[in-house]
């Protein structure tokens, strides 16, 4: 398989679907590999208006195909027995390493691919598309989704692939070779730790303290909404280091740690939150209690941490709304193909406007939440390299697309649901699960009245509702 610096080398789409021609003829035939066919020779879905890639350039596609390569070894089947018996899917994670793509957002010179937002927003889609839906992305994100604001931090594509991010920017040179080569080879897993369950969207009252004591800190406090705990190895690490009260402003005393989270060292402990989606990801509340950290475990400076988890806020709503955005057209791939098969009164039940129009209006708005998104991750891209581009307006983009591609995706996956009557009820049709998970980017890590809140003062200078 190819990763994806290999795929940069490549001057043309065909000469990369050649050579994955040639080594699918040598690999077993999945479930998957026939559906990704049958999908890309179903009309509607590509010589009209293509859900595959009509909002990629021609060099982008490739990335895409190789990644729906790699999904196509985990169909349907695989994701829903994972929801079922809770069982963390180590799979994709482990083919995604394999081939360099946990490094995707990372500058080639600290080992990643030097691609952008806009490749790992795809990438992220792909994965969700593919039937995996938001358990598979977050198989490699890690991040928590909880009911909370900043708890997917910075660029998380996946903590494994976002926890490069602070490293790459802000940690010292020894840091980047200590911890990066593993981080991208995908051996150590990372989980965040930010989400309290006293301060909710009050990220600036955390009360985690890391207190520091010679050459280590002690960490005493607790995190909820944890995901990934059970297996992650590391954990990047969101406390206070001043206290709130003798600091000036909130948003002082704050600072990220990366340490290591050994569930056999004394004063950690883990609790399982049982939840509605993504059941095969574990959620977690963390309890700290005198924790034991080196002081080489601070990434950046004390009281420095809220500014770096700030950094790359923006970036992770483009990668969240791909993962929307996937899960929403892999809800109507499912109800399109049964309208079109189940047949009542003597017909399709998809000649019927009935289930036709809905599907027809939700795929539209699946488009445009397309386009709002792929603008703000081409947006953010660019602004690394065009000065003009300030940050109100990458921060009005990525909100909006985030908000669009989340709402989009409920309508997908609702009127999916209902368009096949009692079999969206069962779990075989898989619609079920898409629906359960897909609350999950209308909740996290930002409300929709928290996005109106900001598109209502920041953008039409209306006052503050809360």
């Amino acid at each position: 398989m190819f990763g994806p610096r290999v795929m940069r080398s490549f001057r043309a789409k065909e000469e990369l679907l050649s050579c994955l021609r040639v080594r699918s003829s040598t690999t077993r035939d999945t479930g998957a590999n026939t559906r990704l066919r049958s999908w890309r020779g179903n009309k509607a879905f590509t010589e009209s208006t293509p859900l595959a890639i009509s909002h990629l350039t021609s060099n982008k596609a490739p990335e895409r195909e190789a990644i729906a390569r790699i999904c196509s070894n985990f169909p349907d089947e695989y994701w829903a027995k994972h929801d079922e018996s809770g069982e963390y899917p180590h799979g994709l994670h482990s083919a995604l390493s394999k081939d360099g793509w946990i490094g995707i957002a990372l500058p080639e010179e600290l080992g990643g691919s030097g691609l952008g937002i806009s490749e790992a927003t795809m990438m992220l889609q792909t994965i969700s598309e593919s039937g995996a839906g938001m358990t598979g992305a977050q198989s490699i994100h890690a991040s928590k989704w909880p009911l909370k604001f900043l708890d997917v931090l910075v660029l998380n594509l996946a903590i494994d692939v976002y926890a490069t991010q602070p490293v790459a920017k802000f940690a010292t040179p020894e840091q980047r070779q200590r911890m990066l080569p593993k981080l991208i080879d995908g051996s150590w897993r990372t989980c965040f730790g930010v989400t309290e369950p006293n301060t909710g969207l009050e990220t600036l009252k955390l009360r985690t303290q890391a207190v520091r004591d010679g050459d280590v800190y002690k960490i005493s406090g607790q995190k909820i909404w944890i995901s990934s705990a059970q297996v992650a190895t590391k954990m990047v690490l969101l406390a206070r280091t001043t206290p709130l009260e003798e600091v000036k402003k909130p948003s002082e005393g704050l600072s990220l740690f990366f340490i290591d989270f050994d569930k056999q060292q004394p004063g950690l402990e883990l609790k399982r939150i049982k939840k509605m989606g993504g059941r095969a990801i574990d959620a977690n509340e963390v309890f700290f209690d005198n924790y034991i950290i080196p002081n080489d475990s601070l990434i950046g400076k004390e009281g420095q941490g809220f500014k770096i988890v700030l950094h790359g806020m923006n970036a992770e709503r483009c990668l969240l709304a791909g993962e929307s955005l996937g899960l929403g057209y892999a809800a109507l791939y499912r109800a399109s193909n049964y309208a079109r098969e189940r047949v009542v009164f003597g017909r399709p039940i998809g000649m019927n406007q009935g289930i036709q129009h809905p599907l027809a209006d939700a795929y539209m708005h699946l488009e445009a939440a397309k386009l709002a998104t792929y603008h703000a991750a081409r947006l953010y891209d660019q602004s690394t390299t065009d000065e003009s581009i300030t940050q109100a307006a990458i921060g009005v983009a990525c909100n909006s697309a985030k908000y669009l591609a989340a709402e989009a995706a409920f309508t997908a996956c609702e009127r999916s649901v209902l368009s096949l009557g009692g079999m969206g009820y069962a779990q075989e049709y898989h619609v079920e699960r898409y629906l359960r998970e897909c609350f999950v980017p209308r909740i996290a890590p930002v409300s929709r009245e928290m996005i109106m809140n900001y598109v209502g003062e920041r953008v039409l200078g209306l006052p503050r509702s809360y």
